[in-house]
């Protein structure tokens, strides 16, 4: 079974941990479990509840409304909604509540409408970012397993490189001379972020090297002195101590001197040394402007 805490439930579901609080007393909406040293969590379920509570109420209802509706009929509401560009918070919730319960069909039918009522680059930037970043403090508590995250990146990156294939001839024309080479250390899997970038750098006439995740930094190192490049991207999401992000930031800091660095990733905020050649990414909105999407 997983646990959250009322923390993780209010990341997940954009509903303040304090307002969650206030609908537990008035409304019921939500029953805590409570372990042997009487700590509350919830789980998959209490989760799910509260992602389609979530959307009704981002849909408008009042949650006096929904705390008197059966589960099926909240579920029913939720599915009967049509949602619109001004509900992008129902996508991401539909994506994580497909997630939990390995629907593959209802997942991708969800992505499709978002990508159908956003287009793609708006969908990707306003739903799937956010999802990833949902998905992503779900690993780093471990309250997701590898095969649920799979099944959802699955789905994701081949829609992604699609795009990507669909943007050749972007670079023809282009005066940037830049190059970036997009890579995850080792001992770091997730490589959709990368993708993320690749299609954003490339939309914009950026060229851009899909290197992969988990490299070893022997191989990035022989590769940069065959191939002139001018920046490097890494994205970190694989649960690591302060001091070992700390660490690795520097190591690749120092060892790529000559290169900009440019890190994404939940892990950003465990970067407490400076360093002249490196840039955060810390929030879609610096992601954007970085790109200049």
């Amino acid at each position: 079974m997983n646990h959250f805490s009322i923390k993780d439930i209010e990341n997940l579901c954009g509903i303040k941990a304090h307002t969650l609080r206030i609908w537990e007393q008035r409304y019921q909406i939500l029953v805590p479990k409570r372990k042997e040293s009487n700590h509350r969590f919830y789980d998959n379920e209490d989760l799910k509840h509260i992602l389609r509570v979530a959307y009704l109420y981002h849909s408008g209802y009042k949650i006096s409304k929904i705390a008197q509706l059966k589960e099926a009929d909240i579920k029913k509401l939720t599915i009967d909604i049509p949602p619109n560009e001004h509900y992008i918070d129902v996508f991401v919730n539909q994506m994580l509540e497909a997630s939990i319960d390995f629907d593959e069909e209802r997942f991708e039918k969800v992505l499709n409408t978002a990508l159908l009522h956003l287009g793609f680059e708006k969908c990707i930037l306003q739903v799937t970012y956010p999802f990833l970043e949902r998905l992503g403090l779900m690993w780093m508590t471990d309250n997701v397993i590898p095969e649920q995250e799979h099944f959802a990146s699955y789905i994701i990156k081949r829609k992604i490189i699609v795009a990507i294939d669909g943007l050749d001839g972007h670079q023809e024309n282009s005066t940037d001379t830049s190059l970036t080479v997009l890579f995850s250390p080792e001992g770091e899997y997730h490589d959709i972020p990368l993708l993320l970038m690749q299609f954003l750098l490339k939309k914009k006439g950026k060229k851009a090297v899909f290197f992969g995740p988990n490299v070893p930094m022997d191989n990035l190192e022989y590769y940069l002195s065959r191939r002139k490049a001018t920046h490097l991207y890494f994205h970190l999401i694989t649960n690591m101590s302060n001091r070992e992000v700390d660490d690795m930031v520097t190591d690749l800091c120092e060892r790529f001197h000559s290169y900009q660095l440019i890190m994404s990733g939940p892990l950003t905020r465990y970067v407490n040394s400076r360093h002249k050649n490196l840039r955060l990414i810390q929030s879609l909105d610096e992601m954007m402007q970085y790109t200049g999407a």
